[in-house]
């Protein structure tokens, strides 16, 4: 994620100049030297210098982005301390259950925090990224952060109370809609058809189907009907979906990752 958001920002004409990264291995950072020439730091090489990474990416840096997975959000915040850290640098996270309110305790000067939930469309340009304010975010702060993930989507600003449950839907979304690619492609397999002609059907049909929803501007209940002859071949395969709870079934599978976002929040 935090490579797709470099992407997005270096496309958006940022000077890259103006970047610095930190990551995990020296191989890395060469390579995204050598993508957008930022200046790139590794904690494989800086440890063996007696540096720390992180720490060096963030040295009078105006704005940090916090890409890494949730257990290591407090972890790496902590390693964030003056003087490399200026006091008002704006800190944002893409971790999934971590408070804002336990990112502004990890940060003993008192920085402005703000949660963002970007999803994996980010790689083409076309995210949806969840926003929520900590308790010491002005109106700049947001502004500026929905301006910095408009460079790699869509952007919408929600009350922290609601960005697990964004998460749930936005965030993990993608994976729901891959699911139900790879189940129709397998149904596709075995009506005959080749894996080959299976996912050329399938991956066009959803790709077709998403950009008439976008432009026709009709509600997807609209469109579903339009396809939807009554006593039609569709109507029965409908039915027949309809017939095993899928609205629960979504509701259900919904509610079971916003419980794993809420115990990732309280440290489980």
């Amino acid at each position: 994620m935090g490579t797709a958001i470099l992407d997005g920002l270096i496309a958006s004409g940022m000077d890259a100049a103006k970047i610095s990264v930190s990551t995990k291995t020296a191989d890395s950072a060469a390579k995204l030297k050598n993508r957008h020439s930022v200046a790139a730091h590794s904690v494989e090489e800086a440890s063996l210098a007696g540096d720390d990474a992180n720490a060096l990416a963030a040295d009078s840096a105006d704005l940090i982005i916090v890409a890494v997975k949730p257990a290591y959000v407090i972890e790496t915040l902590e390693q964030l301390t003056a003087p490399a850290l200026k006091p008002d640098a704006l800190i944002i996270s893409v971790a999934a259950g971590i408070t804002t309110d336990a990112m502004q305790a990890a940060l003993t000067q008192g920085n402005p925090v703000i949660r963002a939930m970007p999803n994996t469309p980010a790689i083409v340009g076309r995210a949806v990224t969840g926003i929520a304010l900590g308790s010491r975010a002005s109106a700049e702060h947001q502004t500026l952060t929905e301006q910095l993930f408009a460079t790699i989507g869509k952007t919408i600003t929600v009350e922290e109370n609601k960005i697990d449950a964004l998460s749930t839907i936005s965030g993990s979304g993608p994976a729901y809609v891959f699911l139900l690619v790879e189940e129709l492609t397998k149904a596709a397999i075995h009506h005959g058809f080749t894996p080959e002609e299976s996912a050329l059907m399938v991956n066009e049909t959803f790709l077709g189907a998403a950009e008439l929803l976008v432009i026709s501007g009709k509600t997807p209940e609209d469109l579903r009907r339009q396809v939807t002859s009554p006593n039609g071949t569709t109507m029965q395969a409908i039915a027949r979906m309809q017939g095993s709870n899928l609205d629960q079934m979504f509701i259900e599978a919904t509610d079971a990752a916003l419980a794993r976002a809420r115990e990732i929040a309280a440290g489980q």
